[in-house]
């Protein structure tokens, strides 16, 4: 795929689906909910190589639910940096999105963890807009919709 062209995207149920790329969902979730600290971790616990899930980590996630629904749950991981978070909020401001709560880590590393969970019923673009506008400002390393 070329840098500029626009992903598409197929919904598939998981039981025709090669079993690597259920495992690298599990793995994603391991280290996202904190129940390993590393890769080799992840891998090591769901039986899968490193190389497979460095291929398809930014390719491969579950459906989650709440996409479907007015309130939908982000997940962001942004550089400690000014105006990056207030930038990210500019977005779900300026599309009608309407923020119930936001949590913030306290910045480790150069990078903090932030949630957001926002009504999406009355926006002007849709969520898969909202998320392409987020993912490509400056500080922002990875945005994701998420079940909460």
């Amino acid at each position: 795929m070329s840098l500029k062209a626009k992903p598409k995207y197929y919904l598939v149920e998981a039981g025709v689906l090669p079993t690597v790329f259920i495992k690298v969902t599990e793995a994603r979730e391991l280290l996202e909910t904190g129940e390993v600290r590393t890769v080799a971790e992840a891998v090591e616990r769901v039986g899968i190589s490193r190389s497979a899930f460095y291929k398809y980590k930014d390719s491969v996630m579950p459906f989650r639910d709440m996409r479907h629904g007015s309130i939908v749950t982000f997940n962001a991981l942004l550089r400690d940096r000014k105006g990056v978070l207030s930038a990210l909020l500019t977005i779900f401001a300026d599309t009608g999105a309407n923020i119930l709560t936001i949590n913030q880590s306290i910045p480790t590393n150069g990078t903090a963890q932030v949630t957001i969970s926002a009504i999406t019923e009355n926006m002007s673009v849709g969520t898969d807009e909202l998320m392409e506008q987020v993912r490509s400002l400056y500080g922002v390393i990875r945005f994701d919709a998420m079940a909460g």
